[in-house]
């Protein structure tokens, strides 16, 4: 995916927005932001208003009447330029992914061998075709033969290949990537105009957008404040009439509109666009604004042990035969066993046992076995033809296979376990025709600086809980060393997700990240589910976020990109209300200043006149909007502090200075206007 200039405001971005900024002005649109309605409302009757003054002074003159229009319809413009731009960004992200959307040729697979030419518009689910190198990948799918390296920079904005292979967890290809190398059988998982790509289009460009119950909640929360400072000032009137004090509608109106939260009513739809488009600039596809904000709520965060706190692939580090066993013969039984395994591990054994023994015999028996590796069993192994049965896997997999068929664990292959566990490996027991014949050992390294990232959390209020199929006692050793608060050990799909229900029933939320398909029912049942890329397709679909560069420590840069859209939200109602305090200060004082002269001692800024007090309260509330437009599309800088001094810092930061921003600004441009009248 190409990113956007880094600067928040481009030519090109302002130019749509500015068009789409008149366009809003539709009612039909409108009435969507009740505060912004209110003030179109009173825009169209400071039209009138001006109209009628060209006639009959009694509202004002005409000239100030009009300032009075024209800065209110200004006001409102600046709003929809706010919420404008935010969208604008959004679908300029989405023209780029649809470039990458262009009819592509797909050779399909027929049922008799050959292949035939179509346009991958023709592709249908369930059907299999070929691609090699240089080729586009048409459409989604599985790779269900072949490895190669694909180019996912068209997706992704990283140049760097990765690679794709049938089997596991990084089977997953998506249209509009390219093949580098060798050949791929993929078959397609998805309807035309309903691939991946289709829906990050229209996820993108807002179609789906919905308000998140916090944003509905602010909405009605702002919706009330307007209802309430419509009564107080329509009952300005008779008290004005009885204090012998004439009002002009347009101080009516221009007071409404100062003392309702414009500033954030203005703001509020561009902050929670900019919330999903920076975790598209992360990229991080997100199916709703909820995911966003609720990922700035969580509580707790569920990470995978390998390739996140890990580096990621463990590797076989060294075999351990019991005593009586030849080594060699081990050796080759544990190649053996691996051949079928798919996983980086199984592999990791065959390079291993090579680099061991260069000459040792891998040709597996005609006629045989292969029992592959599953999350269910923890094994794989191989099955001859003469009754040779082989397997390896974890401890506690093995000595339930072992005590099945009346065998029991030697005492050294135990202790030898538990050495291993203890610091830090995994021992994955082998045995031959259901007998425990030793342990090979897997080593893990845990990444650098990640127990730091770990104490942000902790900062933040996050529980972090390590995740993974490893014996408890290695678990415990790697959850202690990169700074874990909890861990789960040898973790099934279904104790996943019932960790998950367990820690939703007592009221927190519950963010992960998976790749795999036997993470999709827990990916479904977090609150925040982060899929990766180039997982398979169940994941995909089971999660409400998709991660493009695959990066497990992203779900981190997701809860951070969360919890900045809540205090960017946060801070500038804050900063909105104590606006108002200011404006009042400003308007009232000058509406009955001269029928009551106590209130003199209110007009704190003394301001020129009641006209250009009221001119001056409304030119600042409408200039705030686009100089708060930069704020809300970058966020508010997020700092992993407690929520007291988060509090402070909104209060001492954009509360007090909401207060005193407005007495600078309308003092001087009244100051500017007393130039001219």
């Amino acid at each position: 995916m190409e990113h956007q200039s880094s600067r928040l405001l481009n030519a090109s971005l302002v130019s749509v927005a500015v068009k789409q900024s008149f366009v809003k002005l539709n009612p039909l649109s409108m009435v969507k932001n009740p505060v912004m309605f209110t003030v179109e409302i009173g825009t169209i009757i400071m039209a009138g208003v001006s109209i009628y003054s060209l006639n009959n002074s009694s509202q004002g003159s005409f000239a100030y009447n009009l300032c009075i229009f024209l800065v209110l319809f200004a006001t409102l413009l600046f709003a929809n330029f706010a919420e404008a731009i935010a969208e604008a960004r959004g679908k300029a992200q989405a023209d780029s992914l649809r470039k990458t959307r262009e009819e592509t040729p797909a050779r399909l697979l027929l049922a008799d061998g050959s292949i035939k030419a179509i346009s991958s518009n023709a592709l249908q689910k369930e059907d299999i075709f070929i691609c090699d190198a240089g080729e586009i990948i048409p459409t989604d799918g599985e790779i269900i033969a072949g490895i190669a390296t694909i180019d996912e920079s068209a997706i992704t904005g990283e140049s760097a290949p990765v690679i794709r292979e049938a089997g596991g967890d990084k089977s997953s290809v998506t249209g509009g990537t390219k093949v580098l190398s060798d050949q791929i059988k993929v078959k397609v998982t998805a309807q035309p105009g309903e691939s991946f790509l289709d829906k990050m289009i229209a996820l993108v460009e807002g179609a789906s957008r919905q308000k998140t119950p916090n944003e509905i909640a602010l909405t009605i929360l702002l919706a009330s404040f307007t209802l309430i400072f419509i009564i107080v000032c329509v009952t300005l009137k008779p008290f004005a009439g009885y204090a012998q004090t004439p009002i002009t509608i347009a101080a009516l109106i221009a007071l409404f509109v100062c003392l309702i939260p414009t500033t954030i009513g203005g703001l509020l739809s561009a902050i929670g666009i900019a919330g999903m488009d920076r975790a598209l600039r992360a990229n991080v596809i997100t199916k709703s604004g909820k995911a966003v904000e609720t990922a700035g709520d969580i509580d707790v965060l569920l990470l995978d042990k390998t390739g996140t706190i890990t580096i990621g692939n463990r590797k076989a580090t060294a075999f351990y035969p019991i005593p009586e066993v030849d080594e060699l013969e081990f050796i080759r039984l544990a190649a053996l066993a691996s051949l079928a395994d798919q996983t980086p591990e199984g592999k990791s054994i065959l390079e291993l046992a090579q680099n061991t023994y260069p000459n040792v015999v891998l040709t597996p028996p005609s006629n045989a076995t292969f029992i592959a590796f599953t999350a269910e069993t923890r094994a794989s192994g191989i099955d001859t033809a003469d009754g040779l049965s082989i397997r390896k896997g974890s401890f506690d997999a093995m000595k339930l296979f072992a005590q099945k068929h009346q065998f029991e664990m030697p005492s050294a292959l135990i202790v030898q376990v538990k050495h291993i566990a203890e610091n830090g490996g995994t021992p994955l027991v082998l045995s031959r025709n259901h007998q425990p014949l030793g342990v090979i050992e897997l080593q893990d390294i845990i990444k650098p600086g990640i127990s730091e990232r770990f104490e942000r959390l902790r900062k933040m209020g996050v529980k972090t809980v390590m995740v993974t199929g490893d014996n408890p006692l290695t678990a415990k050793y790697i959850a202690q060393k990169a700074g874990v608060d909890d861990f789960i050990a040898e973790a099934k799909p279904e104790d996943k997700m019932n960790y998950i229900k367990a820690e939703q029933q007592t009221g927190k939320l519950v963010a992960m990240m998976g790749d795999g398909t036997n993470d999709a029912p827990a990916l479904a049942q977090a609150d925040v589910g982060v899929a990766m890329n180039s997982g398979t397709q169940a994941a995909k679909e089971a999660g409400n976020m998709v991660d493009l560069d695959n990066d497990p420590t992203k779900l981190i840069e997701i809860v951070e990109i969360g919890k900045q859209l809540l205090i960017t939200r946060g801070t500038l109602t804050t900063f909105s209300i104590a606006n108002d305090v200011a404006k009042y200060f400003a308007i009232v004082p000058a509406l009955f200043i001269a029928a009551i002269p106590a209130l003199q001692g209110l007009n704190i800024m003394g301001l020129k006149s009641p006209e250009s007090a009221i001119l001056s309260a409304v030119i600042f509330n409408a200039i705030i909007i686009p100089l708060l437009i930069p704020l809300a599309l970058k966020g508010v800088a997020y700092k992993p502090i407690g929520a007291s001094a988060l509090l402070r810092r909104n209060l001492f930061i954009y509360g007090l200075g909401g207060i005193v921003a407005p007495f600078v600004g309308i003092k001087l441009i009244d100051l500017c206007i007393g130039l001219f009248i």
